[in-house]
């Protein structure tokens, strides 16, 4: 049986996301929407055909003597057309979660009329296709049955807490859980079909093929006016679009919640138990996310995260946590054993354990992550940023220092220890740094605490400096008195925690490329960490070597590294949160939040005369 889910499941890197800033899709490139969360990124899934490959619920086109060819996004979009050929004819499969312009533009919530619904336009573009497009829903991860319904204009599907209603160009057909359109089509005719939600306010219904013309125009019209506003225009614009682009699919525009991923339990070891839900919102994720923003002009957006984070907090700093749901509480982690997971490798899980860890790298990324805006608005944020600001930068910066001497989990919360890691000391000290940097250009700071937390940064970086520097291996290491080699290391020189082009910090650059990489890739780290499974490499750890390159002044290494991993992408640029270094597959949730900020922010920092981010 595992034999076969694994022949069956698709690569990882064979999907493409589609989106609405609300929830997302992922479709395979024959067609297939194999994974749906709606109405929101961490509502139970629809379809689960991505972690149940023989059972799962999705979405398919098929035509008879055609197979897929190739798929590309309309450029400047989150548009997906797939192009199926064949002896008799072509037809080209148009996907999108419809969003529009808005009607009122508003400072604060979405930026576009979200019409929660997936669209699937059939284009016969050259000869005749015949075929179907069909949908299997398996409600709540598979553990709830639909209940279809025929209706006049189309099929009602009753699931758990949502109401769905399918409509098509053409009749639909019911067959036990199964709902198809047939079709037959000549050059330049179309079909379409679509599922949404029901009794959505403001949502105008699909209901022909001008309808769906409309509504793709309208949803062109909103990502291509989104896209403009990028003011990068580099060397690597399309890399930077398009990781721009899987940045606003992750956000839940009503909140301004950004996830990690869009999936849960994509296995970063095959075989392992290393599967994860990452359709949450860490804390972590802040400092790189808002840098990107900021470094692309897109301040809307980081105006916005900072509003999240601001009120999923809710206590302005005194009780700040390691992540958060987009719109409420994190479910307590479960496994759910009806799954068999991506190529049969479970648990698949939801939830997440994490949250309840003790991780003191959150204030330094919180404050450089706001640091970063303020001085992007030159110290002038709007008021929904700033109200009681030196509050909250003084309560998280006195939470850091009275931490400085404690174990915690650590970046890669470790679930079998805590221990003095450098990461943790490293962003205890880029809290303080930032702090002062925040209150030196704003008022209502207490001079004294200035002082402390200047004073302190400087004792605490000597100590951590002194405290990890291995003579045996040359190089900084992952915790005090430790041989362990660490990518996180690279990740505190891209916060200045460490000096680029300081010998040491060179040394500790060789090391990692030498002990804990294989050629371009590089893992996190390669001990024993309680978890099973051999993980493959962490691909954002391979852009933060190249950031350090780059700031160690190895500007032509860097360059032609950085373009050896973007060519590691998918065919439509998308990356997996981590390579296997054997086949150069994927592994884990995709597409990964953390590996996207990460090719932005490169970018930028490699262009010329610039170092940011």
């Amino acid at each position: 049986m595992a034999e076969d889910r694994e022949t069956k499941s698709k690569l990882i890197e064979d999907y493409a996301l589609i989106g609405d800033t609300h929830s997302t899709a992922l479709i395979c490139n024959e067609a297939s929407i194999d994974w749906l969360c709606l109405p929101r990124h961490d509502s139970p899934a629809l379809f689960t055909k991505l972690l149940d490959a023989e059972n799962g619920g999705h979405a398919w086109v098929q035509a008879e003597r055609m197979k897929a060819t190739s798929r590309r996004y309309i450029p400047a979009t989150n548009i997906l057309e797939t192009r199926l050929s064949g002896p008799e004819g072509e037809l080209v499969v148009t996907d999108l979660m419809p969003v529009h312009p808005p009607p009122v533009h508003s400072d604060e919530g979405p930026d576009g009329a979200v019409q929660s619904r997936i669209l699937r336009l059939i284009t016969c573009n050259k000869g005749t296709a015949n075929g179907e497009a069909g949908l299997h829903i398996t409600p709540d991860y598979g553990r709830a049955k639909v209940r279809l319904e025929a209706a006049d204009d189309g099929v009602m599907a009753h699931v758990p807490d949502l109401d769905l209603r399918i409509r098509a160009s053409g009749p639909l057909s019911i067959e036990g859980e199964i709902v198809r359109l047939n079709f037959a089509l000549k050059a330049g005719e179309r079909a379409f079909i679509s599922i949404g939600c029901e009794g959505v306010p403001e949502v105008a219904a699909i209901t022909s093929l001008q309808d769906a013309d409309a509504d793709i125009e309208k949803c062109k019209s909103y990502w291509e006016g989104w896209t403009k506003q990028i003011s990068y225009e580099g060397p690597y614009r399309a890399e930077v679009e398009r990781g721009a682009l899987v940045m606003k699919l992750l956000t839940y525009s009503p909140t301004g919640g950004i996830v990690a991923a869009a999936t849960t339990s994509l296995p970063e070891a095959i075989p392992g138990n290393r599967n994860f839900d990452y359709r949450y919102s860490w804390v972590r994720d802040a400092g790189f996310t808002i840098t990107a923003f900021c470094n692309l002009g897109l301040h809307r957006e980081a105006e916005e995260y900072l509003r999240f984070l601001r009120n999923a907090d809710g206590t302005n700093g005194r009780d700040l946590k390691l992540l958060y749901g987009i719109d409420g509480e994190i479910p307590p982690e479960t496994e759910l054993e009806n799954l068999p997971g991506w190529r049969g490798v479970g648990p698949v899980r939801i939830g997440n354990a994490a949250s309840d860890q003790t991780q003191f790298d959150m204030f330094g990324e919180f404050l450089v992550a706001l640091n970063c805006y303020l001085k992007a608005v030159d110290y002038r944020p709007n008021a929904r940023i700033s109200n009681r600001l030196p509050e909250l930068v003084t309560t998280l910066a006195d939470r850091a220092l009275s931490n400085r001497d404690k174990k915690d989990h650590g970046i890669w919360e470790f679930r079998d220890r805590k221990e003095n890691f450098q990461y943790a000391k490293a962003m205890i000290w880029v809290a303080l740094t930032h702090a002062v940097r925040i209150a030196e250009n704003m008022d209502g700071f207490d001079p004294a605490k200035i002082d402390e937390w200047r004073d302190a940064a400087i004792k605490l970086r000597a100590e951590y400096e002194e405290r990890t520097w291995s003579e045996k291996l040359q190089s900084y290491t992952q915790s005090y008195e430790s041989d362990e080699l660490d990518a996180s290391l690279l990740r505190t020189v891209l916060f200045e925690a460490l000096d680029a082009r300081n010998p040491r910090t060179v040394s500790t650059l060789r090391a990692i490329e030498r002990e804990i990489s294989a050629g371009d890739l590089t893992w996190r780290y390669r001990m024993d960490d309680g978890l099973e499974g051999d993980e493959g490499t962490f691909t954002a750890c391979a852009f933060w070597r190249v950031g350090v390159m780059t700031l160690a002044g190895e500007d032509e290494p860097a360059a032609s590294l950085f373009r050896r991993l973007l060519d590691r992408g998918n065919d439509v640029g998308l990356f997996a949160e981590e390579i296997d270094v054997s086949s150069g597959e994927h592994r884990g949730n995709f597409p990964q939040a953390f590996t996207h900020m990460a090719i932005i922010n490169q970018a930028v920092r490699m262009k010329p005369q610039e170092t940011k981010g």
